[in-house]
C-alpha cells in the first residue's frame, strides 16, 4: 500500500495508508458520526470543500451504487477512516467505494486513530487540512494547510449549483422489497433553488405530491414568479451563508407572494432574508443523532444534520419569526418561521437519506401550505 498523510494547519499530522485516488487535496477537516450511508455523504454537495473524517470504524464494506448518489458525483475533498474494507458485501453494490472515489480524484486515507482525530478537532475546532497520497513531507504539507481558504467567508453554494433550470419528478423508492411508500398525486408545482440540493429532498418534495423544477442559486425572484409556482423551496448546500446576502436579497423580495419552506443553508438564507446574521459553529453538527426539540409540539426529534454555521436568534426582531425548533446538545437554532407569512426553514435534513424519519411531516406540512394559499 503507498502511504498518506493527513496534515492540519496547527502542525498536527496523521500518517497512515492511501486507498481511492493517489493525489492530493485541501479543505476543511471536520467529521460525521453517521454509522451508514458513506456514499451520500461522498455525493453530498453540502460537503464540498471539506476533507470528511467518519467515526464509524469501518467503511467501503458495502461498496457504491448509483441508486445511492445525492447527486451527479462525490463533493467531499478527502476521506479519512479507521479501516477502509476492500471487500464488497452487498447485492446492491455496483463497484468498490475506493474505485468510486478514485474515479473522481479523491484521496482517502485510512489506518489512522480517528477518535483521537475527532477529540483533536472537538477541543481545537475544525481546522483547514491538506490530505495527500503523493508525498511524505509533512511540513511543506502543514505550510499548505495552512495556506488554504478558510471556510468563513466562502462562497460555494454558486460553484456547486446547477447551471441551468431542469425539471425533477422521480419520488422516493423502496429500499426493500417489503417497503411501501405512497406517492401522492402531483398537485403542487414547486420551484427549488438549487443551492447545492440534494436528490432525496426532491424526492421527497415529488413523493409529497410536487412537481419541481429546479432553479440556478443566482436565479432572481421575478424569474421564480414567472414560473408560476405553488411554493418555493431553498434547499441546503455549502460554505458560508454570509457572502450570499444576493441571494436572500431574492429571497426576500418572496416572502408573502408563496409559501416558502428552507433547509440547511435554505435555513440560513431565509434567516439573512428576515434581518439576521449567522456564525460560524466551533466543530459543526455532521451525523445522524441529532435530539432537537419541537418548541411547537414540546416533542423532541432524532434528527440527521450537516452544517458548520448557525442563525444567530437575538439578530432577529420578535416581530418577525419565532424559534420553532432548538439542538438539545448546544441549543442552537433548529428551525425558524415567520410570524405572518406561510414561510418556515429547519436546519437539519428531515429527508435524511439515510437516517431517522422523525422530521418528514415537515414536508406535509408545507404541502399543507400550499393547499392553504391556493383557497
Amino acid at each position: 500500500m503507498n502511504p498518506a498523510i493527513l496534515a492540519l494547519e496547527d502542525g498536527t499530522v496523521f500518517e497512515g495508508r492511501a486507498f481511492g485516488a493517489l493525489t492530493e487535496r485541501s479543505g476543511e477537516v471536520v467529521f460525521n458520526t453517521s454509522i451508514t450511508g458513506y456514499q451520500e455523504i461522498f455525493t453530498d454537495p453540502s460537503y464540498a470543500g471539506q476533507i470528511v473524517v467518519l467515526t464509524y470504524p469501518q467503511i467501503g464494506n458495502y461498496g457504491a451504487n448509483d441508486g445511492d448518489s445525492e447527486s451527479i458525483r462525490p463533493f467531499i475533498e478527502g476521506l479519512v477512516v479507521r479501516d477502509f474494507s476492500p471487500v464488497v458485501s452487498s447485492w446492491r453494490s455496483e463497484q468498490a467505494a475506493d474505485e468510486f472515489l478514485k474515479l473522481h480524484n479523491i484521496p482517502i486515507i485510512d489506518s489512522i486513530d480517528t477518535r483521537k482525530l475527532v477529540r483533536h478537532l472537538r477541543i481545537r475546532g475544525v481546522m483547514r487540512g491538506v490530505l495527500s497520497s503523493i508525498t511524505t513531507d509533512a511540513k511543506l504539507l502543514i505550510e499548505k494547510a495552512k495556506a488554504a481558504p478558510s471556510m468563513a467567508g466562502l462562497d460555494l453554494a454558486t460553484r456547486v449549483s446547477a447551471t441551468s433550470r431542469y425539471d425533477w419528478s422521480s419520488p422516493v423508492e423502496p429500499c426493500s422489497p417489503s417497503e411501501r411508500i405512497r406517492n401522492a398525486p402531483l398537485t403542487h408545482h414547486v420551484v427549488a433553488y438549487d443551492f447545492g440540493i440534494k436528490r432525496n429532498i426532491l424526492r421527497r418534495l415529488v413523493t409529497s405530491g410536487c412537481r419541481v423544477t429546479v432553479v440556478p442559486a443566482g436565479t432572481k425572484a421575478e424569474d421564480v414568479l414567472d414560473l408560476k409556482p405553488d411554493g418555493i423551496f431553498l434547499s441546503n448546500g455549502p460554505g458560508d451563508p454570509e457572502p450570499l446576502e444576493a441571494q436572500a436579497a431574492e429571497v426576500r423580495k418572496l416572502i408573502g407572494k408563496k409559501p416558502i419552506f428552507g433547509i440547511c443553508l435554505g435555513h440560513q438564507i431565509l434567516g439573512l432574508a428576515f434581518g439576521g446574521k449567522t456564525y460560524k459553529l466551533k466543530f459543526g453538527h455532521r451525523g445522524g443523532n441529532h435530539p432537537v426539540l419541537n418548541k411547537r409540539t414540546n416533542k423532541v426529534e432524532i434528527t440527521a444534520q450537516n452544517h458548520g454555521f448557525a442563525v444567530d436568534p437575538d439578530s432577529i426582531a420578535d416581530s418577525v419569526a419565532e424559534v420553532t425548533h432548538i439542538n438539545l446538545n448546544d441549543n442552537t437554532v433548529e428551525g425558524l418561521r415567520h410570524k405572518s407569512e406561510p414561510v418556515f426553514c429547519v436546519q437539519y435534513h428531515p429527508e435524511a437519506a439515510p437516517g431517522p424519519h422523525d422530521s418528514l411531516y415537515l414536508f406535509e406540512d408545507f404541502t399543507r401550505l400550499i393547499q392553504e394559499s391556493k383557497k
